[in-house]
């Protein structure tokens, strides 16, 4: 059996996300960050990144995580990219050059675009977008992301999707870095096969499963 943990509000997104493409059977354990608690040491705290159990499954205490009978992995792109493979259909590499090019992708959402994409998704989360200093944080990160954005764009203006010209479980790691980067719109409005790719990432229905789950659950 395949156990998830992680709550919607986090990274966990990409891979409940690719389960709810696969069609995966799974255990959902929702872990919380615990910097979102006050006190998440004390008994009555639930299950968080700190908690002893889920220390002993993950110790970096972070999240996503998955336990494949026994199989454990903590890192989010790691994760997909092994269920990709492991249960095959049209989202995993077809042959060893696409699987370098969706490791290729995934690796550029996670070292090229995750760090300021974060920074415009935090900056709106904490509810400074209108602020100016928020708004100089946000102007700052789309600034720096406008190559990564660029490189996308240019790859994307020939293709519907990044590999293969289909849509794969590269798309899904990019795609929800991307979607942290959503509200510049200029930093979109200057890339629109970008936002259109995004656009048909989004509109499938395992998205919008995942996505109702996720604006269901506490902020």
């Amino acid at each position: 059996m395949l156990t998830i943990y992680g709550v919607y509000r986090s990274r966990a997104t990409r891979t409940l996300w690719l389960a709810g493409e696969l069609g995966l059977d799974f255990k959902h354990v929702p872990v919380i960050q615990a910097r979102r608690l006050s006190d998440p040491t004390s008994a009555e705290a639930p299950v968080n990144t700190l908690t002893p159990s889920y220390l002993s499954i993950n110790p970096m205490g972070t999240i996503p995580c998955i336990d494949d009978d026994g199989m454990v992995l903590y890192e989010s792109m790691a994760i997909n990219l092994y269920l990709a493979r492991k249960h095959g259909t049209s989202l995993a590499p077809s042959d060893l050059v696409e699987d370098a090019q969706m490791m290729q992708w995934s690796f550029f959402a996670a070292t090229e675009l995750e760090t300021n994409a974060l920074k415009i998704s935090s900056t709106v989360a904490e509810g400074l977008a209108n602020s100016d200093a928020g708004q100089a944080v946000m102007d700052v990160a789309a600034r720096m992301l406008r190559r990564p954005f660029k490189v996308l764009e240019q790859h994307l203006s020939g293709n519907d999707y990044l590999v293969g010209n289909r849509f794969s479980v590269a798309d899904i790691n990019v795609a929800e870095v991307v979607r942290y980067a959503q509200a510049h719109a200029g930093l979109f409005d200057a890339n629109p096969s970008v936002k259109a790719w995004l656009d048909r990432c989004q509109s499938r229905p395992a998205f919008k499963a995942m996505w109702d789950a996720r604006s269901t659950e506490a902020a």
